[in-house]
């Protein structure tokens, strides 16, 4: 990832553009995984995809609170806001944590036999370790500015999928909320965490780009498996 994050533009405003491009052609983008899961999957096999996110969940609010420590002043301030969204705004019926334990509750993903793959935990400890090594303070901003911006897509279509299974709307509501909040997520994470940042240091685009690529290729090594252990085709499934 450092070769293609090297060239990441070092401006605002290319920079921002450049992030934007990975919605539609970053690594693992669109992946067919999740027509499947939208359109065709079966409750089991969407019971084991769903055991394993949740077994890889590492806490998008704690992320967040972890790599805001000691950021500049507005970056802070956002990280600070996306953090209070995570939390429910104070309300412990809005937090986006319970609405996935929720989710696995109704669904008894307890019971889904079978180990957890190796690529769902590599993805966890990655963003862990990027959030807890001030080192890797940026490539955290990275990382989880790439799920801000990619995450909208994929939640809709599980949450389909799960909505044609007569799963409960309140079970699906991390899926629905998230297919919506992350795009507004997003557009101020552009304009108040990278903005700002690679206005001050234009040095630091190469350092966020890497973690936005590290983030995206290990998504797409994780759907690679997933499609596998599922029996769905790559290339021509994307083409059908």
């Amino acid at each position: 990832m450092a070769g293609p994050a090297a060239a990441a533009p070092q401006t605002p405003e290319g920079f921002r553009s450049w992030m934007e491009t990975l919605e539609q052609s970053g690594p693992g983008q669109h992946d067919p995984l999740f027509d499947f899961l939208e359109e065709r999957a079966t409750l089991e096999q969407m019971r084991w995809f769903l055991a394993q996110e949740q077994a890889g969940e590492a806490g998008f609010d704690d992320l967040v609170a972890l790599t805001q420590l000691r950021m500049p002043k507005q970056a802070k301030l956002e990280l600070a806001r996306n953090y209070w969204d995570e939390m429910g705004a104070g309300h412990e019926k809005g937090m986006h944590g319970p609405m996935l334990v929720h989710l696995g509750e109704e669904l008894a993903l307890e019971s889904v036999p079978g180990p957890v793959v190796w690529e769902s935990l590599a993805l966890a400890n990655m963003l862990s370790f990027f959030a807890l090594d001030r080192g890797h303070a940026y490539h955290s901003v990275g990382a989880l500015g790439a799920v801000e911006l990619t995450a909208p897509g994929r939640c809709e279509k599980v949450e389909r999928g799960l909505r044609r299974l007569g799963v409960s709307g309140l079970a699906r509501r991390y899926y629905a909320l998230h297919s919506v909040i992350d795009r507004t997520h997003w557009r101020r994470w552009a304009e108040d965490v990278l903005t700002p940042l690679v206005s001050e240091r234009p040095e630091l685009s190469r350092w966020i780009a890497e973690g936005a690529l590290c983030r995206l290729q290990a998504g797409a090594r994780l759907y690679d498996r997933y499609r596998h252990e599922l029996g769905v085709s790559g290339d021509a499934e994307r083409a059908a």
